[in-house]
């Protein structure tokens, strides 16, 4: 009997590996996917899906399933500067609301559904090996939790195993963009602590923090402050994280009338792009992009670079497209649309006071519902940065301010 050869094997199955094996399977591919964790189980995030991700989940077929959890949907983002505050929606006519499922909960309903639609499922699987033939990836060596070394092919290997992606450190991929941790952020859970549909930004000197509704009636709120104050800091975590509340008396006062349910937890994390593919491998999700989570894009990215990805590769199966033209189309689309939430990303993330022109444009949007619309969308991803700051924008918001 001839061993299997899959289309595709698809490393890591949280919020990028899942829904590639979920539609690859889904087109007719025969699809193993393969994660070291055994579902549900938790991961570092700030598991907020903004619309476009919520969008995504709708054409899944799976937006009911999350909404069947009792995770509350969030309808207006608010930016609370100090002296004025900006309050909007992010909704656009096809993705008019956020969710932020708990990892525990949304990982699973991922796994479950590329199961679902005939891709092979191994958890508590560690790859330890990529297999190569003439300097091309043909498989994966590994073994599941107790048992013997195995070996599996297949024409593509995807690495979708996030910010330490066993297969980017392998095939060692070119890097570019690169910017260093700017931010750390530790979160928890807190009860009695009502956010009210809202996604609450605090902005304040060399702090920030936000809160936001998740399953169970909880709300997560993650403080975040400066790299630089890594090493002092994180010898009292709860400490800092309380102390830098203070600088909004009134929320601080919220937070003590609140009950903390879980242990801290956090991290900084660095800011790249990879280049995502080469010679029988390709990378998605936090593998092959990342960014600061202080705008926590991340699960949307993920959900949009699993369909890019996913078209691409029907194009080379079925269609015949050459996989390096199919795969550079992939990455200059997610280049294009992910470059201007990146750069913008990492200037909130230094918490550095905004330039005077910044200043004024912020100003100018308070009372203005259309302009604090427009940012409450840039920072929900359903409009680009460069869209919003376009000039000829900028200029109709301060002309109405005048």
């Amino acid at each position: 009997m001839s061993p299997t050869i899959y289309d595709a094997i698809v490393v890591g199955a949280r919020c990028a590996g899942s829904p590639m094996a979920m539609l690859l399977a889904r087109k007719g591919y025969r699809v193993l996917l393969v994660d070291k964790a055994r579902f549900p189980s938790d991961t570092i995030s700030t598991h907020l899906i903004h619309p476009p991700g919520v969008a995504a989940l709708a054409r899944w077929g799976l937006l009911d399933r999350v909404a069947a959890t009792r995770c509350p949907p969030v309808h207006t983002y608010v930016f609370d500067f100090g002296p004025f505050t900006l309050s909007g929606s992010p909704a656009v006519s096809d993705s008019r609301v956020g969710y932020a499922p708990r990892r525990t909960v949304l990982d699973k309903l991922l796994v479950d559904a590329a199961a679902e639609a005939g891709a092979e499922v191994r958890e508590e699987f560690t790859v330890t090996e990529l297999v190569y033939d003439d300097g091309v990836v043909t498989g994966i060596r590994g073994r599941e939790k107790g048992g013997q070394p195995v070996s599996e092919r297949a024409r593509i290997v995807i690495g979708a195993d996030g910010l330490h992606s066993f297969v980017a450190k392998a095939v060692q991929p070119e890097a570019y963009r690169e910017k260093p941790q700017l931010l750390c952020g530790y979160y928890t859970y807190w009860r009695d602590l009502p956010v009210d549909g809202r996604f609450e930004n605090y902005i304040r000197r060399a702090r920030g923090w936000a809160a936001w509704p998740t399953n169970d009636d909880l709300t997560l709120l993650v403080v975040g402050w400066p790299f630089a104050e890594f090493e002092a800091n994180k010898t009292d975590i709860e400490g800092n994280y309380l102390k830098s509340l203070e600088q909004a008396p009134e929320f601080a006062e919220r937070v003590r009338a609140a009950k903390r349910e879980e242990r801290f937890v956090g991290t900084a994390v660095p800011n790249y792009f990879r280049k995502p593919f080469g010679p029988g491998w390709v990378l998605v999700g936090d593998a092959g992009y990342n960014k600061d989570f202080i705008t926590a894009q991340g699960i949307s990215d993920a959900f949009r670079d699993a369909e890019l990805c996913v078209d691409a590769i029907d194009g080379v199966f079925r269609e015949g497209r050459p996989f390096v033209d199919a795969m550079g189309a992939y990455q200059a689309k997610r280049d294009a649309h992910v470059i201007p939430m990146y750069e913008f990303t990492t200037q909130l993330a230094t918490l550095e006071p905004p330039p005077p022109d910044l200043r004024q444009l912020l100003h100018a949007m308070h009372g203005n519902q259309e302009a604090m619309d427009g940012f409450a969308r840039v920072n929900g991803g359903t409009m680009s940065p460069a869209e919003f700051f376009a000039e000829e924008n900028v200029r109709r918001i301060l002309a109405s301010a005048s």
